[in-house]
């Protein structure tokens, strides 16, 4: 049964749930199997790889499914020629995480996409409603990959409360089944995006071992730190750690990151190899909290439909 809310009608989809622009994992073939399942999908812009998201944009464009487009902000903000390519594929939505939104808001909507802005503070929250953020995700530090220190618990009702139902918000973070959306929901959030558990699906771009590494592991298996940022030299700004599954280099570095500065040369060589290994002892899984809710890698069609089957019927009983 669908469940329709501000967001679902915003985006025009059947479902209020929305895929995690996740970096090269949420490929076009992920966001199209989203859309078809009813949910909302957003393509992986990530760093920035022009020749790879041209080639996503144009399978999408084949498709002719709806889609959206994430971009890290900061990342995307030294090469803005990623925005007119994204748009000129005719998304249904632009999705703006980590840094300020204010330089691309108006040349996103004067291409008739909507605005979606992801934040992790009341602070962020209330820049990006000021900048003309159409849809909100708040994003808890459950979440995988880059993120803070705010749960989403208590941050989805707090953003809600500040402002005062302006527009919708979306909840991000440990969230991977119908008890989660249902949740979300009687927060006050209109839906959710999920990212580590679309990684765990067979559509999804990542490797079929890290596939089975988040299958595997529980939510004490994931770490927040900086440790593989550093041997990716691709330091962020702060306050943002990622959120990676625990492995044998993690575990090495995590809290020796000065030493592991005095030996970068040699280590970023190590990971890089490692990553082209798809040796994950070494290189990163990264996946949030929510892992320890995935015992499974189905479609993204049975994953849609579960969340929604529990959902409809968990809110079904709490209304009785």
């Amino acid at each position: 049964m669908p469940i329709t809310t501000a967001v679902t009608q915003l985006l025009g989809v059947t479902h209020p749930i929305l895929l995690a622009p996740m970096d090269l994992v949420a490929d076009g073939s992920l966001v199209a199997a989203v859309a078809a399942a009813g949910g909302f999908g957003i393509l992986g812009g990530g760093y920035g790889n022009e020749k790879w998201l041209a080639e996503q944009l144009e399978l999408l464009q084949a498709s002719k499914s709806r889609f959206g487009v994430g971009f890290i902000t900061w990342s995307m903000a030294k090469q803005p020629k990623l925005l007119d390519l994204a748009l000129e594929h005719r998304p249904v939505a632009i999705m703006l995480s980590f840094g300020s939104p204010a330089a691309f808001v108006d040349r996103i909507k004067r291409a008739g996409a909507i605005v979606i802005c992801q934040v992790q503070s009341i602070t962020l929250a209330k820049e990006a409603v000021a900048a003309g953020a159409d849809i909100l995700v708040a994003q808890g530090t459950e979440a995988g990959g880059h993120g803070a220190s705010r749960g989403v618990i208590t941050l989805v009702p707090e953003i809600i409360d500040v402002l005062g139902g302006r527009v919708p918000v979306v909840a991000a973070g440990g969230i991977a089944d119908g008890r989660g959306l249902a949740a979300a929901l009687m927060l006050g959030a209109a839906g959710v995006l999920m990212g580590t558990r679309f990684y765990a699906s067979q559509e999804a771009a990542g490797a079929q071992a890290a596939k089975e590494r988040i299958r595997d592991v529980t939510g004490d298996d994931t770490l927040r730190s900086i440790v593989f940022d550093i041997s990716r030299h691709n330091v962020w700004p702060a306050p943002f750690t990622g959120r990676c599954l625990r492995n044998a280099y993690l575990e090495r570095w995590y809290g020796r990151e000065v030493e592991l500065l005095r030996h970068l040369d040699d280590e970023s060589a190590k990971y890089a190899s490692a990553r082209e290994a798809g040796d994950f002892e070494t290189a990163a899984v990264i996946a949030g909290e929510a892992v320890g809710l995935i015992r499974d890698l189905p479609t993204a069609h049975d994953i849609i439909k579960r969340v929604m089957d529990e959902a409809t019927a968990l809110l079904a009983r709490g209304s009785m």
